[in-house]
């Protein structure tokens, strides 16, 4: 597995596979092909389909920048990759260098050719149960095992990307009006942390104070604002909130809070080794649901709990969302992918209730459940793979309850 560092990055919002890996494609394509007459970047499946809503050619066209370049949306060809782009330079008119390339998932990338190689291999175990059996036999926590391979700035890191989730809360709140692309979608994470006056109890209010955070960054991510990919821009709201509300309520302290950071990140890491964080490629089980997995794990780390605890909290979280599609209105990262974020970061807080009574009796593994989502999500139809012609995104499109006219 790789470092953490690969899996928490700091980044420009909306998407981190439509915006954060295709900037990194062109980027090396023009490290080694630069000085051509014009340039062409041909998008292709999700890419194409959900490129504008995400702006994926906005994003490319910066990183071309004065260059001459077109850019192409194939919605039509078929391709391994549901993220696969093909960029193309041209001199005295003839094409002279070209280079096909894949964005997987979380700002990763992939060169047709090569293999996967965004930083070394630092962990020596490749699945959940390895690392389980290992921390048992020495006495480790989760968060210790990280310790003993990443470098040794890996706390200095993860202090960088605690402040950075707690920018996008704060500055997610401070905010209002309507975001950008065309929904007229309201940001509401200001209007949830007032409560607006609203009689509630005290599970309404953590169930609201939790969703303002997690709303606060979705519509920072939503905006082009800086986020934390964790694992993805997409599904960057999940953990500060969970983190966030849990520090404010119990008191952690930021030491604690980054070894829980260090606790969800190597959840994220078996999913992304073993099965996808992709929307693209798994639907959005891959992205919210390793997210809510990731932050259940965290929380369960801030309390204390057992290594099977931790194990079945973070299982819990993933299971019940087997089968989530990824189907986001205009091909925009706000519905429902906003309200998404906010869902997932309470079934967290719910995921490792359950684990404090019953994680004695559970019979998944948490391998098993990456398993599991991994081919439920290669089996879930094109059309609800972040490519918005299917689900909601369809249904919204052709007009049902009148929302068309919302769109225009």
């Amino acid at each position: 597995m790789k470092s953490l560092k690969q899996l928490y990055k700091i980044g420009v919002g909306p998407s981190s596979s439509h915006t954060m890996g295709p900037v990194k494609i062109a980027e090396r394509f023009l490290r080694e092909n630069d000085g051509c007459d014009n340039y062409v970047v041909t998008l292709y499946g999700s890419l194409a389909l959900t490129g504008k809503g995400h702006g994926t050619d906005t994003a490319v066209k910066k990183a071309f920048g004065q260059r001459k370049t077109e850019i192409v949306f194939d919605t039509v060809t078929k391709c391994a990759h549901p993220n696969t782009m093909e960029l193309s330079g041209y001199s005295n008119g003839a094409e002279v260098c070209k280079m096909q390339a894949f964005s997987i998932g979380g700002g990763d990338i992939l060169v047709a050719g090569e293999t996967f190689s965004e930083g070394e291999e630092v962990y020596p175990h490749g699945d959940f149960q390895e690392i389980k059996n290992y921390c048992m036999q020495n006495n480790l926590r989760y968060w210790q095992y990280v310790l003993q391979y990443e470098d040794g700035d890996i706390i200095d890191y993860m202090r960088v990307i605690w402040r950075a989730m707690n920018d996008a809360v704060d500055s997610g709140l401070r905010y209002e009006g309507v975001l950008p692309g065309g929904l007229n979608v309201s940001r509401r994470a200001k209007k949830l942390m007032t409560g607006e006056g609203k009689k509630e109890t005290s599970q309404t209010r953590e169930d609201r104070i939790v969703s303002a955070y997690a709303f606060a960054v979705g519509e920072q991510n939503a905006s082009g604002g800086t986020v934390v990919t964790a694992p993805t821009c997409g599904a960057s709201g999940v953990l500060p909130a969970v983190f966030r509300y849990a520090r404010e309520r119990h008191g952690f302290s930021d030491e604690q809070i980054v070894r829980a950071l260090l606790t969800a990140g190597l959840i994220g890491n078996v999913v992304k080794t073993n099965a996808s964080i992709s929307g693209a490629e798994c639907g959005c089980q891959a992205e919210i649901g390793t997210a809510c997995s990731m932050a259940a794990a965290g929380l369960a780390e801030l309390y204390g709990m057992s290594l099977d605890e931790i194990e079945y909290g973070a299982e819990v979280a993933l299971e019940h969302h087997l089968g989530l599609t990824c189907d986001p209105v205009c091909g925009l990262v706000q519905i429902p992918c906003i309200e998404r974020n906010a869902v997932a970061a309470m079934r967290a807080i719910n995921a490792v209730s359950l684990a404090t009574f019953l994680a004695d009796s559970r019979k998944v593994s948490f391998d098993n459940v990456v398993k599991a989502m991994y081919e439920t999500g290669r089996d879930i139809p094109e059309s609800y793979r972040e490519t918005s012609v299917g689900g909601l995104a369809k249904i919204i499109a052709d007009g049902a309850d009148g929302d068309a006219e919302n769109l225009k």
